[in-house]
């Protein structure tokens, strides 16, 4: 919901500017057009010697601003709710109140990119600092810190691999569930949305729907499970601890304020969060030019470069940065994200083809990428095609 906010802001000339600027010829090509499946002629380190050393400093103090930026805005957003709403005559009270799901709602998603960038040191110099700080906010918005932060980085290391990634990955055509050739029309398009904005974060951190296939139960809360090793098992523990007392603690407050005061205050806030971060992950995942590959192709820098850009306006900003600078947010994730977008910038040039950037509005791009990428496919007789797949949807 927050998105559809950024889009309107974005087109009437208020947020545009505040993205990765994007040239002519980025705005003429074809964002469908499939990147190149050939080795880049370039390696990892030539990208690294073209980006300014700066960028990859980290400041313990502007992190630390952000973090009290984002903690301030949501402190703000709740005093207003909680002690003017009430004064306002019905009809104005009700839109009162959407609004400020939607506001405080991409609020809690900034905090959640922070704790993902905690997680993937890229905060500050110091890994206590940023597990201390990334355990603290995602408990307090009810997410596992270190269980995600571990099955994160492995989406890092096999990204785009359709055997190893740990996130979006996608069916192949055999695997399609037989009723999704009657669910592919507008209709069943819809409730597919609303079930994966709404449901799509807990089903995944619940039962690792979207994710590899483990053959077995696979959670986020269980230590034992398979997506865990035995040097991360007690960590997995102390991220289901934080998210038990948050959730305690909101038991609390809801036997002495009331579980609607719990549900408008909080519980619709973190809903448009869950629906944000399923939206913006998915569309930087998905997308009709990239490519998936088996063991037998896949290698780091490919997988890596299989990613996308996008625009989101103003909430570039409110986001901070996560969804326009994401290609290289894969490819040096300790960068942090106030520098992102300046090694962005001075990347795009040597990636060239192989650098992904779709301006689409989002709600195009998503409603595009649910009906076109269904599942993958190889495309017989074209060169490398014995291990690349690509998003097909004639079912």
């Amino acid at each position: 919901m927050c998105l559809f906010l950024a889009d309107s802001v974005s087109r009437m000339g208020g947020g545009g500017n505040m993205s990765t600027p994007t040239t002519t010829t980025e705005a003429k090509k074809n964002p469908l057009k499939r990147i190149p499946i050939s080795k880049p002629p370039f390696t990892i380190g030539d990208v690294k010697k073209v980006i300014p050393p700066h960028c990859f400093q980290r400041s313990l103090i502007r992190s630390f601003y952000y973090v009290a930026h984002d903690l301030s805005l949501a402190s703000a957003f709740y005093y207003i709710a909680s002690t003017y709403f009430h004064l306002l005559p019905s009809p104005y009270r009700y839109l009162a109140w959407v609004t400020y799901w939607i506001v405080q709602g991409c609020v809690f998603s900034g905090i959640w990119m922070i704790c993902h960038e905690c997680g993937h040191h890229a905060f500050s110099d110091y890994t206590w600092v940023d597990d201390t700080v990334g355990f603290i906010l995602h408990s307090a918005i009810l997410m596992p810190y270190f269980s995600f932060k571990y099955s994160h980085r492995r989406h890092h290391a096999n990204t785009n691999s359709i055997d190893h990634d740990e996130i979006y990955v996608p069916r192949i055509k055999s695997e399609i569930p037989w009723f999704s050739k009657y669910s592919n029309n507008p209709l069943g398009r819809i409730l597919q949305l609303v079930t994966m904005l709404t449901l799509g974060m807990p089903l995944y951190l619940i039962f690792n729907t979207t994710g590899k296939n483990y053959g077995r139960f696979a959670s986020h809360f269980d230590p034992y499970g398979p997506i865990y090793n035995d040097r991360e098992r007690l960590w997995i523990y102390i991220s289901d601890a934080g998210v038990i007392a948050t959730t305690y603690v909101l038991y609390r407050i809801a036997l002495a304020q009331g579980l609607a005061w719990v549900v408008c205050i909080y519980g619709m806030p973190l809903l448009v969060m869950n629906g944000s971060i399923i939206l913006v992950t998915l569309l930087s995942h998905t997308h009709p030019s990239v490519p998936f590959y088996d063991s037998s192709e896949w290698d780091w820098l490919r997988g890596a470069l299989a990613t996308v850009d996008r625009d989101y306006g103003v909430l570039n900003k409110v986001f901070h940065n996560f969804v326009n600078t994401h290609v290289v947010h894969h490819l040096f994730s300790t960068i942090p994200h106030y520098r992102a977008e300046e090694a962005t910038k001075a990347i795009k040039p040597l990636l060239g083809e192989y650098y992904q950037f779709d301006g689409t509005p989002f709600y195009k791009a998503f409603w595009r990428e649910t009906r076109d990428c269904l599942y993958v496919e190889k495309d017989e007789g074209s060169d490398h095609s014995n291990g690349v797949f690509w998003y097909k949807n004639k079912l």
